[in-house]
C-alpha cells in the first residue's frame, strides 16, 4: 500500500487532536477584566506546550512518510501505536493545565511524551525493518541522538514531578525546544542523488 492513505489518516487525527485540546480553553463567561484571564494561564500554558509537541510529531511523521516508499500490516500498527499515545495527549493536557501543573498530572503528560516517543521510534524500526537498513529511513535516522535523549529527559522529569513541578515542565520545554531546530535528516536524505 502507498503511504498516501496513512498519512492522510494520521493528518486527520492529528487535526482532531488539536481540536480537542483548544476546547479546554474555556471562556470566561460573565467576566471581562483581566483577571478572568489570568485564571487561564495555567491551561494556556499547557495547551502552547502539546500545540508545539503536536506539530512537531505531524512534521516529522510528514517527513518520515515522505521516505517510506510504502506501507504494510506492521507498519499501519505501529502508525496506530503512535496515534493512539498523542490522542492521549489532550487528557494530560487538560488534567495538568486545570491542575495548575500539579505533580501527578504533570508526572502522567511525562508519561505520556515519553510512550508517545518510544512508539515514534517502533514506528521508525517498523519502516527500517520492512525497507532494510539501506533505506532512506534508515540512512536518515542514523545515530538519532535526539531521538535516544528525549526519552531519557521524559524519564528524569517523570519523577521530578514530585519534587519540583517547573523543573520538570523545563525539561518538557527543553525537549521540544530541541525538536523545534529543524531535523534535516529526512530532507538531506531524500534531496541526495539516486546513487547516494
Amino acid at each position: 500500500m502507498e503511504t498516501g492513505r496513512l498519512e492522510a489518516f494520521s493528518d486527520g487525527v492529528l487535526a482532531i487532536i488539536i481540536t480537542i485540546m483548544v476546547l479546554e480553553l474555556k471562556v470566561p463567561h460573565g467576566r471581562t477584566d483581566t483577571d478572568a484571564l489570568s485564571e487561564l494561564w495555567p491551561v494556556f500554558l499547557s495547551y502552547v506546550l502539546s500545540f508545539v509537541y503536536i506539530g512537531i510529531y505531524w512534521n516529522n511523521h510528514h517527513h518520515l512518510l515522505q521516505a517510506t516508499p510504502r506501507v504494510t500490516g506492521m507498519i499501519m500498527w505501529a502508525n496506530l501505536h503512535l496515534l493512539f499515545w498523542l490522542s492521549i495527549v489532550p487528557f494530560a493536557t487538560g488534567w495538568m493545565g486545570v491542575n495548575h501543573f500539579a505533580p501527578v498530572p504533570t508526572a502522567v503528560y511525562g508519561v505520556v511524551l515519553l510512550l508517545a516517543a518510544v512508539a515514534y521510534w517502533l514506528l521508525q524500526r517498523a519502516i527500517i525493518a520492512e525497507h532494510g537498513g539501506k533505506s532512506l529511513v534508515a540512512a536518515a535516522a542514523g545515530r538519532d541522538l535526539k531521538g535516544k535523549l528525549s526519552p531519557l529527559l521524559y524519564l528524569a522529569a517523570i519523577p521530578l514531578s514530585f519534587v519540583s513541578v517547573w523543573a520538570a515542565g523545563g525539561i518538557y520545554v527543553v525537549v521540544a525546544l530541541m525538536w523545534l531546530v529543524p531535523d534535516r535528516r529526512i530532507e538531506r536524505v531524500l534531496t541526495k542523488p539516486d546513487d547516494a
